[in-house]
């Protein structure tokens, strides 16, 4: 489609020559209509400039070049709060969320309803729980309290509560930023459901995301980035899954990834009956060096908490972790004693617990290494940049330079600091959690030829993932957790699809049929 070819004609929101630079640019000459009503879905790599150019439309950055109109008038936000008095909002990946404040407070913060005939600073605690849950299950949180402190929910009810927030005020264009990321199957109906209620009044959307499937579903039109730049405008329907992916790398990326020749030796971990109440239930299994092994199952299987007692960050009440050439039972009370012993977490959460988003990329990376960093217990600048540059290097990391802050990076950019810190450590066993969650197609490719070069060194690497495709794709054998217990253990050679459902079923089943149907939505995540 000729990116000119664009009417603005009656246009909410219309963006002209858009440009931003940093120390280089990032985002050059865009041009874009939004109309009411529509959904445009904005995909493109991590580091393409979506994420940049939603903040300026949302009013958290300044643009260096172009103009926008919107309703009919020129528009020009100085801040977020500007942005959303005039109808603009944006959910953002970083939750904007008090985490000590309860989900009603977090829901009016800066329109608490008050009491009494001059509101002499009363809140109407009745008032505001009530409006609380009517806004709350708008998207599906009817079973949680509005009183329940933020910070005590788990991240995907927090994202739910973010977009909750966004959807409360009269709201003429609202952005989405990777919405689904840490949602379950049914949130995310959920929250389509609220989309098309949105499009049926007259709302605008700008929908970001990575998981292509998902752009089918909401979106009218995509525009698609690369490197900064618009190349491509279409109808959805115009459009296949596979074009859209050689639009956001510019290249062929096939169904298929060769990892290489590796030689799978000995079992360098072994988990032996692990147990911490019903999260995790007796567990076994062992990783030998060169393997790729994955780890299936439902949402709330004990994946993420098997992860966690194999690294120490909780205490097991039953069984041992063996590592080493050869194999010896290991004591982990802590995530200090897991990484003396050779074992690396890439966590699911690397906004949360992998990152310090304010700090640098040399900072990021050179925690965990600070003696090779260091000399006498003082950190050497010269050393931490070389350290960052080399990792940096390796694993393609788009950055400025060593000194960029974590936080301005993309996720997929983000996800690859994280695992160069542990790369640098050279640790035998590494546990990957989520580590493609949030990024684009291009940068999982990124990570599937960096865990082959990694399994081909010898490393033994678990991989927990919710997308079946994905393990079936990259690993040597699957385990499949169901309801805290490893219900399965396949190879490569003897998987199927259906076999591997089967097990994430078979802890719920209880001999009955009706109890996968119940579970039909979370298969989606995994098929």
């Amino acid at each position: 489609m000729d990116l000119t070819d664009q009417d603005e004609t009656n246009a909410v929101l219309s963006v002209t020559g858009m440009g931003k630079v940093y120390t280089e640019p990032v985002l050059v000459d865009v041009t874009l209509a939004l109309h009411a009503g529509e959904a445009l879905a904005l995909t493109g790599e991590n580091g393409a400039g979506k994420s940049t150019l939603s903040k300026i439309i949302g009013g958290l950055v300044a643009p260096s070049t172009g103009t926008m109109r919107f309703m009919g008038a020129d528009y020009a936000p100085k801040s977020r709060h500007e942005a959303e008095a005039l109808g603009v909002r944006m959910v953002m990946q970083e939750l904007n969320l008090l985490p000590t404040l309860s989900v009603a407070e977090n829901l009016f913060f800066d329109r608490l309803p008050r009491r009494g005939p001059r509101a002499l600073g009363w809140i109407d605690r009745p008032r505001l729980r009530e409006d609380a849950r009517a806004a709350m299950a708008r998207v599906g949180l009817d079973a949680i309290d509005p009183d329940t402190p933020v910070g005590a929910l788990g991240i995907g009810h927090q994202q739910m509560v973010e977009i909750a927030r966004n959807l409360i005020d009269e709201t003429r264009v609202l952005i989405f930023d990777e919405p689904t990321a840490m949602l379950t199957a049914r949130e995310v109906d959920l929250l389509f459901a609220q989309i098309d209620r949105l499009k049926a009044s007259g709302v605008a959307i700008i929908y970001i995301s990575h998981r292509l499937e998902e752009l089918a579903r909401v979106a009218e039109r995509v525009a698609v980035l690369r490197d900064g730049r618009l190349v491509h405008v279409d109808r959805m329907e115009n459009v296949t899954s596979e074009r859209l992916v050689t639009l956001m790398v510019g290249r062929e990326i096939g169904e298929r990834i060769d990892l290489g020749e590796r030689r799978i030796g000995a079992p360098l971990l072994k988990v032996e009956g692990l147990t911490r109440g019903s999260a995790v239930r007796d567990v076994s299994f062992d990783v030998r060096e060169g393997e790729i092994f994955g780890v299936s199952g439902l949402i709330g299987a004990g994946r993420t908490e098997l992860m966690r007692l194999i690294y120490g960050a909780d205490r097991a009440e039953h069984g041992t972790v063996s590592i080493g050439r050869p194999l010896a039972p290991v004591r982990i009370d802590s995530p200090a004693d897991a990484v003396r012993q050779g074992i690396a977490l890439i966590t699911e959460d690397r906004k949360g617990e992998g990152l310090l988003l304010p700090h640098s990329i040399a900072a990021n990376v050179s925690l965990g290494n600070m003696g090779s960093v260091s000399r006498w217990g003082i950190v050497e600048a010269r050393r931490e940049r070389a350290l960052a540059l080399k990792q940096m290097e390796a694993l393609r990391v788009r950055a400025r330079s060593p000194a960029q802050s974590v936080g301005e990076l993309s996720g997929g950019n983000q996800q690859k600091v994280v695992i160069g810190r542990w790369l640098a450590r050279d640790a035998d066993v590494l546990l990957f959690d989520e580590p493609t969650r949030g990024i684009d197609v291009g940068a999982k490719f990124d990570i599937y030829t960096l865990l082959g070069a990694l399994a081909r060194e010898g490393h033994a690497l678990v991989v927990v993932s919710s997308d079946l495709r994905e393990l079936m794709l990259i690993c040597d054998r699957i385990g499949v957790m169901s309801a805290g217990r490893m219900t399965g253990i396949f190879n490569r050679d003897e998987w199927t699809q259906d076999a591997l459902l089967a097990a994430a079923f078979a802890g719920h089943m209880n001999g009955s049929q009706p109890a996968a149907a119940s579970h039909s939505q979370d298969a989606r995540s995994l098929s």
